[in-house]
């Protein structure tokens, strides 16, 4: 997960970049498209072309379904918003993953972990003003639905890993949202400017890591517990938003910020703790 969030954090900057030259269903379409070639050599040298139309089809189109609405609303949130921003709101994607497992995937979720991740969600919520200004804006809103389907769609993943492998998983996926995307952008395609070719090249190769290593993630463990690292990426957002916009985050933004960090810390040990007292 960890390294998921790097790419992921990769992938959003070119995303943001993007999204300031062309529609946001069709960055949503540049992103599977992109990435797609790069799955099918993964599948091929993995040897992962066999059984590749023996999986379980609902649960992969609802997964294509989400996830090209969960790109182009993220996609027209992080053109006004700052990707720290952007994350903060994002945030409350772990806690509906915490909720969701319980009742979806029958995993149990203590009250420390609930209060922990509780207290996380606060921070996120300094982090948006105490008015709650940033997520009644229309970017808000729609990174706070993208937040929504990034939950349901991760859990959905949880329920597909028990019976497909997960280069099948990622390969659907991709090719389901290029084509879905790609078809409801096509009546006001821009053109591909050549100056942009390179942030294409990275976003493919980001894109493609980000979404492996998070299906990997989701498959050897409880969502409940690898959803919290996602809160690495406020870290991310920061740097990126200075380096790129010499942006910086205003008090509210590094309280809320350390409210999540002690929140995340606290669920990693309370996790180390729980496994060693079940496995000493």
């Amino acid at each position: 997960m960890l390294a998921a969030v790097v790419f992921f954090s990769m992938m959003d900057t070119c995303m943001k970049l993007l999204s300031q030259h062309y529609p946001a269903m069709q960055v949503a379409a540049l992103r599977s498209l992109s990435s797609l070639p790069l799955v099918c050599a993964y599948l091929a040298w993995r040897g992962a072309y066999r059984a590749l139309f023996a999986v379980r089809w609902s649960l992969h189109l609802l997964r294509a379904v989400i996830g090209i609405a969960m790109l182009a609303l993220f996609a027209y949130g992080v053109r006004t918003l700052s990707l720290a921003e952007a994350y903060s709101i994002f945030f409350i994607g772990p806690i509906l993953i915490t909720a969701l497992s319980v009742f979806v995937l029958k995993e149990r979720v203590d009250a420390r972990r609930w209060t922990a991740i509780a207290v996380g969600m606060g921070g996120v919520l300094v982090v948006l003003r105490p008015t709650g200004e940033g997520v009644m804006s229309l970017a808000g809103l729609a990174v706070l639905m993208a937040a929504v389907g990034y939950a349901v769609s991760a859990v959905s993943g949880r329920v597909l890993a028990r019976t497909d492998r997960s280069e099948h998983m990622v390969f659907w996926l991709m090719l389901l949202m290029s084509l879905g995307a790609g078809a409801l952008a096509a009546p006001g395609w821009v053109a591909v400017q050549a100056q942009h070719l390179p942030l294409l090249a990275a976003l493919a190769v980001s894109g493609f890591f980000a979404q492996l290593a998070i299906t990997e993630a989701f498959n050897h463990g409880e969502a409940s517990v690898v959803a919290p690292f996602e809160y690495t990426a406020l870290a991310w957002a920061v740097a990126i938003d200075w380096l790129l916009w010499k942006t910086l985050p205003d008090e509210y933004t590094l309280v809320g910020a350390a409210i999540i960090i002690g929140s995340g810390l606290y669920l990693i040990r309370h996790e180390t703790v729980h496994a060693e007292a079940e496995h000493p």
